[in-house]
């Protein structure tokens, strides 16, 4: 099926053409039929699916110029939002439609501006419910309601928001939820604020024949020297590395600039304009690996990432798909490289678990030790202060396998005489 047979108009249909976009995906030919004819609707599918494309060229058919707030859309973080945003500024050019995107970490002033006047607003759950509080925000007029990756939103506790934001919206309406899953929490959304919603699924646009999944059971003292060893070694177009942990992302990061290798770090430690700079260098190809924490696995669209690196291994098959997601898109080949050693087989049997997941063991290639210069700091000991007995605290951010902070159950065991270390090492070698 092709575009043209989804009842879009000519105007769009041209805009399509420009883009290089010819074929509509699995989700988008399922949903956008649906969702033009105003239906309520819910869609599962995975990253990678073409998600954004099904809502957003219905919402810019159905709306017209001159009203503002005739379209929410709700995302759980702020690069998706901005991503969602500069798809609607790329589609609604011709109809002259304004977008407002507002998030977290930034001058709310602008954005009071910017959402008086715009016929689609998208945004996190948290600024909206500011501006809705603030009365900058009014929903008398909105028709249409997106609640997209809703599993991600509900992970990061957002459902209170969420249903404060749905019960401020008209009941005539119509409402959208995308969600990779679809729990509980998502089926009581659903049933109480969605009419006889439709329901489509799609598989991710991952195309499973291009995507090779290997990983190396490494000792953990070599999981950072392997790591450098195959972003030398691997012939490669951008490369997105992923770590448990801000702590660990600045520790792989650092350390990978410092031996030269051209590296940023994202994480949600960053503030929001740096996080936004850091996104746009990487897609144009101006740094060519990224190390980054969950914040940066779900929805976002980067087509030229040829390797995914597990530097730690997710706790669920989900996270894992989302992760990998990133990579062998739109016909692409693609590798999955995840970097085990003995804190992360409980994860990896974990991942292992979901039947669509097959990752084959690779041989541990000859690697050089690679020395460490960066290590993230730590407290020092203090008397009279801390939990621990004797008045003394250890150390206060002490991360498990020298920049890995995990649980407490997690971490190794280490050795202490009256709560003191008993080895110090100026040099240490991963």
């Amino acid at each position: 099926m092709k575009f043209d047979e989804l009842g879009l108009t000519k105007e769009l249909l041209k805009i399509l053409e420009e883009q290089g976009i010819s074929q509509p995906t699995e989700i988008q030919e399922k949903a956008i039929p649906l969702a033009l004819q105003g239906k309520d609707l819910i869609g599962s599918a995975k990253t990678g699916s073409g998600k954004t494309l099904s809502f957003s060229l219905p919402i810019i058919e159905h709306i017209q110029q001159g009203t503002p707030s005739q379209a929410l859309i709700l995302v759980p973080t702020r690069e998706l939002a901005q991503q969602v945003g500069e798809v609607f500024e790329i589609f609604s050019k011709t109809k002259g439609l304004r977008t407002a995107v507002v998030y977290g970490g930034v001058d709310i002033k602008n954005q009071i501006q910017a959402v008086k006047y715009a016929e689609i607003v998208v945004g996190t759950p948290g600024r909206i419910l500011d501006h809705l509080e603030r009365r900058t925000l009014e929903f008398f007029n909105l028709k249409i309601l997106v609640l997209d990756e809703a599993d991600r939103m509900l992970d990061m506790g957002f459902y209170e928001d969420v249903t404060e934001i749905v019960k401020q919206c008209p009941i005539k309406r119509q409402t959208m939820l995308f969600s990779a899953t679809i729990s509980q929490d998502i089926d009581y959304l659903a049933s109480k604020y969605m009419k006889s919603p439709s329901e489509v699924s799609a598989a991710a646009y991952v195309d499973a024949s291009k995507l090779e999944q290997i990983y190396y059971d490494v000792p953990q003292y070599l999981k950072f020297s392997l790591l450098v060893h195959l972003l030398k070694e691997e012939k490669s177009g951008l490369a997105m590395i992923f770590c448990a942990t801000r702590d660990n992302a600045d520790f792989v990061g650092k350390n990978l600039s410092a031996l030269g290798i051209d590296t940023m770090v994202i994480h949600g430690g960053f503030s929001q304009d740096k996080r936004t700079k850091i996104m746009q260098h990487f897609k144009s190809g101006k740094f060519y690996s990224l190390v980054c924490t969950d914040v940066a696995a779900r929805g976002l669209d980067i087509d030229e990432v040829s390797h995914v690196y597990n530097y730690d291994i997710p706790k669920t098959t989900e996270e894992y798909i989302h992760r990998i997601g990133r990579t062998a898109r739109a016909g692409r080949e693609g590798k999955a490289i995840s970097l085990v050693s003995e804190r992360d087989y409980d994860n990896l049997n974990a991942v292992l678990k979901g039947a669509e997941v097959k990752i084959k063991s690779a041989e541990l290639p000859k690697l050089e030790r690679v020395f460490i210069k960066w290590f993230p700091e730590r407290t020092e000991f203090r008397r009279g202060h801390g939990k621990y007995r004797g008045g003394r605290e250890r150390f206060g951010r002490r991360e498990s396998g020298r920049g890995d902070r995990r649980e407490s159950h997690n971490r190794p065991r280490h050795r202490f005489t009256h709560n003191k270390p008993t080895h110090r090492f100026k040099k240490r070698f991963r």
